[in-house]
């Protein structure tokens, strides 16, 4: 009896196991890795919400590649021992942390006054920062603004407008905006663009996060476009579904973690495996990629039907919420 047990198990489960295994690698490798290793040595680099996550392994990554890093980080406590954990394993580059609360505009301008002075040069703009917190919350920034909005692509728009003629300056250079392809079920609606007239709460997913990851899009396309033969490229990132604390606010019910887990084994990635994407667009050589998305280390056809003057409409109006303010 026992026997014909071992062998059940070794004929059966072990083959099954091995097969789901097999699956989950070759995932792995379809997600693509930044392969480029070129010295980046006098190089700055700007990551916006280093301190965790797919900010931190960005910045891991430039530093392995000898870059200047500069941590944009709300909390300089957390930014501090980011930078004591990657120097346990990366002694080259330097890492340095600076204060940045995407959520207050204010804070955005300090940031950028203070990078302004203190860097003659600044070669990439990594948009990495970005919050997922539910409606219910009510949450709000500093000036007003839905707490996803406004973090995801007002301050961000802020900044790097604020930062934009030091990029040209410094040229070629970069900006990368970190988006999601959760843009593609986002909607930009004028007449209700961050919640000013209340949102449909019986939706399951976050209708507010979707609709920021599609501002984080037409941003990029716009800029793309408004930036050309100025030697500052513009690239959009899906960094895929990571393991990260986006969204921690949004208090799942333990059994509803259970039924997530086996889809989770096979499309959730690793921080370092989502920060992959974005390493290869600040690095690797992509001419004539400029406002192109990219998603597993190369060009990503979306779903949703841009429009160009959506996104001219939506840089306006985004110019007139943040001048008034």
């Amino acid at each position: 009896m026992v026997s014909s047990v071992v062998s059940s198990v070794v004929y059966v489960i072990f083959p099954v196991l091995l097969a789901i295994g097999l699956v989950r690698k070759y995932r792995e490798y379809k997600w693509g890795k930044c392969k480029d290793f070129r010295s980046l040595h006098g190089k700055v680099f700007i990551v916006t919400g280093a301190n965790s996550g797919i900010g931190k392994e960005t910045a891991k990554g430039l530093a392995l590649r000898q870059a200047r890093v500069i941590l944009a980080c709300r909390d300089l406590v957390n930014a501090n021992n980011v930078i004591t954990e990657i120097r346990r394993t990366v002694s080259t580059g330097e890492l340095i942390p600076m204060k940045l609360d995407l959520a207050s505009l204010s804070s955005v301008h300090a940031f950028a006054d203070d990078v302004i002075k203190d860097f003659p040069e600044i070669h990439t703009l990594i948009n990495n920062a970005g919050v997922s917190i539910p409606l219910k919350k009510n949450k709000k920034t500093e000036n007003g603004f839905e707490i996803n909005f406004g973090v995801n692509h007002l301050g961000h728009f802020v900044l790097t407008n604020r930062l934009l003629p030091k990029l040209k300056e410094s040229a070629p250079s970069r900006v990368i905006i970190v988006s999601s392809t959760l843009h593609e079920k986002g909607v930009i609606d004028f007449d209700n663009l961050y919640g000013e007239k209340g949102w449909d709460f019986k939706q399951r997913m976050n209708p507010a996060y979707a609709n920021s990851k599609l501002a984080n899009a037409y941003f990029g396309l716009e800029l793309a476009k408004r930036l050309e033969g100025t030697g500052v490229d513009v690239f959009t990132v899906c960094p895929g579904f990571c393991y990260t604390k986006l969204f921690r606010h949004a208090d799942l019910k333990w059994w509803k973690y259970v039924l997530f887990f086996p889809i989770a084994f096979f499309y959730l990635r690793s921080a370092k495996q989502g920060s992959q994407t974005i390493l290869h667009c600040a690095v690797a050589d992509l001419p004539g990629m400029s406002g192109r998305f990219f998603r597993d280390c190369k060009p990503y056809m979306s779903k949703h039907e841009f429009k160009p003057e959506i996104s001219t409409k939506l840089w306006d109006v985004s110019e007139k919420l943040t001048l008034r303010v």
